[in-house]
């Protein structure tokens, strides 16, 4: 979409924080030009000069969000020494993540464009691509847990992984449809129970 007005005088870093928790709250279908305009405190032509359109508003509002609010979640599971420790606080902090409050409840990434369809099909499939690349650093960590001997090797490291972050994902479900964190956490300690079994015991599964 062609640029149109001119951008006002705005501090661009607290309307894209604007901008991202509006998206947050409704997705990116949910989110009409009234919602961002009120919220930004812009008019719909400066919205437009400044982010070219709404699909690049929310690319922008993504990137932010993975850089502050899921960027802890990853950042910090990662530097866990271990990969029991990696994925059980991938799990801890996603259920303190997606209820904290005065933010909007679950993950951008997750709940931001759930079904494809003509308007959507480019951020939904940029937001699949950003599930995927969160999947492969876990099957990774997996992977190195077992070349250091923490883990078994020979295991489906991508199934034991597409588990976990099916968990994390529900978890981001449960969190917008009002579960408390007490019982995402009690979540994360049950999917935890199973680490034995899928990840210390003999499985006819590939690697």
């Amino acid at each position: 979409m062609a640029k149109r007005g001119r951008p006002r005088n705005f501090d661009k870093s607290h309307v894209l924080q604007q901008a991202m928790l509006t998206f947050w709250q409704h997705g990116y279908e949910g989110t009409s030009m009234t919602d961002l305009i009120t919220a930004m405190g812009l008019s719909s032509p400066s919205i437009y000069a400044a982010f070219n359109s709404k699909e690049n508003l929310f690319r922008e509002s993504v990137a932010l969000y993975r850089i502050t609010e899921g960027g802890r979640v990853w950042s910090t599971a990662m530097a866990a020494p271990t990969a029991r420790a990696a994925v059980e606080t991938m799990l801890r902090i996603s259920a303190e993540d997606f209820t904290q409050p005065g933010r909007p409840r679950g993950c951008l990434v997750v709940l931001g464009a759930l079904l494809a369809d003509r308007e959507n099909e480019v951020v939904y499939k940029e937001l699949k691509q950003y599930r995927a690349e969160s999947l492969d650093m876990l099957i990774l960590r997996l992977k190195k847990g077992a070349i250091e001997g923490e883990l078994l090797s020979g295991q489906d490291w991508r199934a034991i992984a597409t588990y976990f972050i099916t968990v994390q994902q529900g978890m981001s479900i449960q969190a917008r449809d009002g579960t408390s964190r007490q019982t995402l956490l009690r979540i994360a300690s049950s999917a935890m129970a199973s680490w034995d079994t899928l990840c210390l015991s003999h499985s006819p599964t590939k690697n």
